[in-house]
């Protein structure tokens, strides 16, 4: 009883309580917000472009600054700081929808509807700011407050990794489907009030439960006697000894006092701090490329650059198929059960042959999988057609001369087309975004839809494994002074190849060119998995295909040589 009691009680445990109850809220979130931008603009995607277009540009631009206020002040202040904006931003944004809903013909008549239109950007806006504090939430906590909480035995980092993951997997099916049931038999409104108040209850619970981790481990404690060595205004210093950077400390006290240093520094104060974004920003990307793991976390991120996923593009293009939303709930949940058996796989790899060849069997099973949804595009089912040109359906809207119809009631109402091109779902049933009335669709073969989902499920038992291992690669060698910067640097990658896939889809959004995008995406896990090898090959050389033996630390190739780059 006393061992479960301290289990419960420690700083481990508290952290998972923590980062569940900020994941769900975050999970329910990001699938209320799209979904409430649809209900007020009409049921056009519209506004859910923005936001998605707004919040990936955003991170792509802020990753590095964001890590890098990360790494300049003290652990807990950047927790509960981030902690409180995100919330507050999310409390705000769901009581301003609330106004939004009920008051939504009102504020079409004022001011020709641009109060309506404000409140649009204002909602987008306050959405984005709750983005990026969550962005440095994950950065603190899952980069390097666990990094800390685990202390030197990387078994225990691994094991914490896995957790979170676990986590991540089960809060992506569960709060997205509790949240659609409020929605569903409430109201979009009740939604929103109820979204509002889970984030408020959340945010005082984890910000206790970060007081708590941070008074059970107090070497969390100790960056904050590093904090004043971010006036050097300086990146990639490397820490050689416990010593050093004591006297760094008290050589910026000595210049402090000496009464020129600051002058020189007030003189130039307007300057420096109009250039100190742009500055950062450049130094954080090029840090990031003279990091030992750039090679793995570039892997990382080329997996980003697929449409092998459950977005909204594989769903929709999974209805264009025949299959229905139950099929693909279905689908979701089996998706789920592969990752977290892809969290259990890489605790076992690990420990069996190391943290570098855990990444190269990760990705030799995730590819082998994708090779399946490479071969559903010529089986038979598959759309895919090269004689019809990805851009027609681009070029026959620029080109259109007729306007586009009015909607004049619920009834007239023209069904709906998301930009990849797929149709909304009707009266529960997927129908042509082109259809001649008086000719019944046929039935469309299962067998290449069936293999690209085969593949798609099946590899994400390598996806997660993999991701972990890059994850613990960042996080046991960058340095802990940029652990924040670097981490934003790989958030903004992940983030710009998101965005080129989202423009890939685009550029050819028709179903007949839906297999190019798949044998695309296939060539960028491949490439990305390429960069790993070439990682792999620089961390262990003639070791890499050499079978080890269970180590008692597990960790002896984990390590790539030691960061003795300078900015």
């Amino acid at each position: 009883l006393g061992s479960v009691v301290a289990y419960f009680t420690s700083a481990k445990f508290l952290l998972y309580l923590g980062h569940a109850l900020s994941t769900w809220g975050d999970r329910m979130w990001h699938f209320a917000v799209s979904v409430f931008l649809v209900e007020l603009y009409g049921n056009s995607l519209l506004l859910t472009a923005v936001y998605g277009l707004v919040v990936a540009g955003s991170v792509l631009l802020l990753g590095a600054i964001i890590g890098d206020w990360v790494d300049k002040n003290s652990r807990l202040k950047v927790a509960q700081t981030s902690l409180v904006v995100q919330n507050a931003s999310v409390i705000l944004c769901g009581i301003l929808l609330m106004i939004v809903f009920l008051f939504k013909t009102q504020l079409l008549t004022l001011y020709h509807g641009w109060l309506l239109t404000m409140c649009y950007i204002l909602v987008i806006t306050i959405a984005n700011i709750a983005n990026l504090a969550s962005t440095a939430t994950a950065i603190t906590i899952q980069r390097d407050w666990i990094v800390v909480v685990a202390g030197e035995d990387r078994s225990k980092l691994a094991d914490m990794n896995a957790t979170i993951r676990r986590i991540d997997q089960l809060t992506n099916i569960l709060a997205p489907m509790a949240v659609g049931q409020i929605m569903t038999y409430g109201s979009p409104m009740i939604g929103c009030g109820f979204i509002s108040g889970w984030n408020l209850m959340s945010m005082c619970v984890e910000y206790l439960l970060l007081w708590k981790v941070y008074q059970k481990t107090p070497t969390l404690a100790l960056k904050s006697a590093k904090v004043e060595e971010s006036e050097l205004k300086q990146l990639n210093i490397k820490k050689e000894s416990d010593v050093k950077p004591a006297e760094g400390v008290q050589l910026i006290v000595e210049k402090d006092v000496t009464g020129f240093e600051p002058q020189e520094e007030k003189e130039v104060s307007c300057a420096a701090r109009i250039a100190e974004p742009f500055i950062t920003f450049r130094d954080g990307w090029v840090a990031y490329y003279n990091q030992p793991v750039f090679l793995a976390g570039m892997g990382l991120a080329f997996l980003y650059m697929t449409v092998l996923g459950f977005d909204c593009i594989t769903t929709g293009y999974a209805y264009t198929q025949g299959l229905s939303g139950s099929v693909l709930s279905l689908l979701m949940g089996a998706s789920a059960v592969t990752g977290i058996m892809g969290t259990v796989a890489f605790t076992w790899l690990r420990r069996k042959c190391g943290l570098v060849r855990t990444g190269l069997i990760s990705g030799v099973a995730q590819f082998s999988c994708l090779v399946l949804c490479a071969i559903s595009v010529f089986m038979p089912g598959s759309p895919l057609d090269l004689t019809v040109s990805p851009f027609a359906d681009i070029s026959a809207r620029l080109f259109e001369s007729e306007p586009l119809p009015t909607i004049a009631s619920p009834e007239d109402k023209p069904e709906m087309v998301f930009a990849t091109g797929m149709p909304t779902l009707l009266n529960g049933s997927a129908t042509p975004a082109i259809s001649d009335p008086e000719m019944s669709p046929e039935p469309v073969p299962l067998i290449s839809v069936s293999l690209l989902f085969a593949g798609v499920i099946a590899a994400r038992v390598g996806l997660w494994s993999f991701d972990l291992t890059v994850t613990q690669l960042l996080q046991e060698n960058v340095v802990e002074s940029e652990r924040g910067i670097i981490n934003g640097v790989q958030n903004s990658m992940n983030y710009l190849l998101d965005l080129l896939h989202f423009i890939m889809v685009i550029l050819a959004p028709n179903p007949e060119a839906f297999g190019l995008l798949v044998l695309i995406s296939v060539s960028f896990v491949a490439m990305g998995h390429i960069m790993y090898f070439r990682f792999a090959q620089k961390s262990l050389g003639k070791q890499l295909f050499v079978c080890c033996t269970p180590d008692p630390k597990a960790v002896s190739d984990s390590s790539p040589p030691a960061n003795t780059s300078t900015v």
